[in-house]
């Protein structure tokens, strides 16, 4: 048992680990924390790549031990879709914390930081794999709290106000989870999933908690504020760890608990709609990110909408977090390294800085999902994943709503090719991440567009 959640172990060694060190470490040596904790994250790397290299599979029973030569774990489930969640969250973390390593040199608790950091990734992991309404809870709350306390972490008060519009989202629709779990409890009187066979009213409740996470409509407001109000690098984590593991949740918990592939299909429409109906006009970039994220929740709520009516929903899914993450990151990464907040900051971009341009311009368009990005191949995956589930309406609505997305993300592309002086903004390792960012989504996306082709 030990064995197979050795990753999600190390995680959590990594977080203690940090909050040691850091008690002891002076002040002007706490970055010393983001490289104990970076090592505790490349080692839980290592291991689920063993794990999945192995086939080694724990699937989460009612008693625990052995099944079919697999280890069971009670509560908790380690299949491909957790260990998949497990790789994006961990990797995604690592970007995380190489763009918040400069933000945060010199911070009065520089390496709390790191530990809300890696507790919240913890959550994330959590999420995807929690079998039992109970672990489900404990998880939201593990990926929740921590967050809310970074989103206010400057002690500005644009930090402080996002924050706590983010608290009171997410307490308010916690409730409504815990409502669920409630009701799931007393009409089956147990909380594992498999167990359950959820009532529709309680099905709803249990889905707000995950749906916030995901920042889908009608649980999406605080998005945008956090997005904009917190520091740079963590507006880029809390956008994109977090939604990874709600991602995976909303999978499980329509496979396993309750069938309401309808509603989620109605959620992933408005989300995507919205989403982008409110990007359009925005000036501020974290801002029209936010709502991006938005409305790229709606498209990785596809495959969750076709869930159990075709085998391709979990591969789409799935691919298409690990593209939506490298992608969301690297905007974000150029927005840290240039420093502005507005589309007029970046003008003349492309003179001063080309590379960091050019890096823009993938991530962006790549958000679009042109071809070869990876969120290209991803898109193109769970729009195939709506359709063979039956629901075609919902894959032209989101071809629809990706052609209309490409309007505002070319506000923010232009004026980078436009006359003006060059942005100036840090380089060095957060300049990097947005280069390596922007080649790993070419390089993910033309390599399985070449695979289908050819297969």
């Amino acid at each position: 048992m030990i064995a197979g959640l050795l990753p999600e172990i190390l995680v959590l060694a990594g977080a203690v680990a940090g909050l040691l060190a850091g008690m002891f470490a002076r002040r002007d040596r706490q970055w010393i924390v983001a490289w104990i904790c970076a090592g505790f994250l490349v080692a839980a790397a290592a291991t689920t790549a063993v794990a999945a290299g192995g086939g080694m599979a724990v699937e989460g029973m009612a008693g625990g031990g052995m099944a079919g030569g697999s280890m069971a774990v009670e509560g908790y489930t380690v299949d491909a879709l957790t260990i998949a969640t497990r790789l994006a969250v961990v990797a995604a973390t690592l970007v995380v914390l190489a763009m918040a390593a400069g933000w945060a040199r010199g911070l009065r608790r520089e390496a709390e930081l790191y530990v809300l950091i890696l507790l919240s990734s913890l959550g994330a992991i959590l999420l995807a794999g929690a079998a039992d309404l109970l672990l489900l809870v404990a998880a939201y709350l593990l990926a929740s709290i921590p967050s809310y306390a970074l989103a206010g972490f400057a002690k500005d008060a644009n930090g402080t106000e996002a924050a706590l519009k983010y608290y009171l989202m997410g307490a308010f629709l916690g409730v409504l989870m815990l409502a669920g779990v409630t009701l799931l409890y007393g009409v089956a009187g147990t909380t594992a999933y498999r167990q359950t066979g959820g009532a529709g009213v309680a099905a709803v409740l249990l889905m707000a908690g995950p749906l916030f996470k995901a920042g889908a409509v009608p649980a999406h407001f605080w998005v945008p504020d956090v997005a904009q109000g917190a520091s740079r690098p963590i507006a880029a984590f809390v956008t994109t760890v977090p939604k990874l593991g709600a991602f995976a949740a909303l999978f499980r918990l329509t496979t396993e608990v309750v069938d309401v592939r309808l509603a989620v299909a109605l959620v992933a429409a408005a989300t995507m709609t919205l989403g982008n109906l409110a990007a359009f006009y925005q000036d501020n970039v974290r801002r029209l990110l936010g709502y991006s994220t938005i409305s790229q929740a709606g498209y990785l709520l596809l495959p969750v909408a076709a869930a159990g009516g075709t085998a391709m929903a979990e591969p789409a899914l799935l691919f298409y977090l690990a593209a939506y993450a490298v992608t969301n990151l690297g905007a974000f990464a150029v927005v840290v390294a240039v420093g502005g907040d507005a589309v007029a900051d970046y003008a003349g971009l492309a003179r001063g800085r080309p590379w960091l341009a050019a890096s823009l311009v993938v991530c962006l368009l790549g958000l679009v999902g042109t071809p070869p990005t990876a969120v290209f191949a991803g898109k193109v995956l769970a729009m195939s994943a709506a359709w063979g589930g039956g629901l075609a309406w919902l894959a032209v609505l989101a071809a629809v709503n990706t052609v209309a997305s490409l309007f505002y993300y070319l506000r923010w592309i232009l004026p980078l090719y436009r006359a003006g002086g060059a942005p100036g903004g840090s380089a060095g390792r957060v300049a990097w991440v947005a280069y390596l960012t922007a080649a790993t989504s070419l390089v993910f996306g033309a390599t399985l567009s070449i695979y289908y082709a050819l297969s």
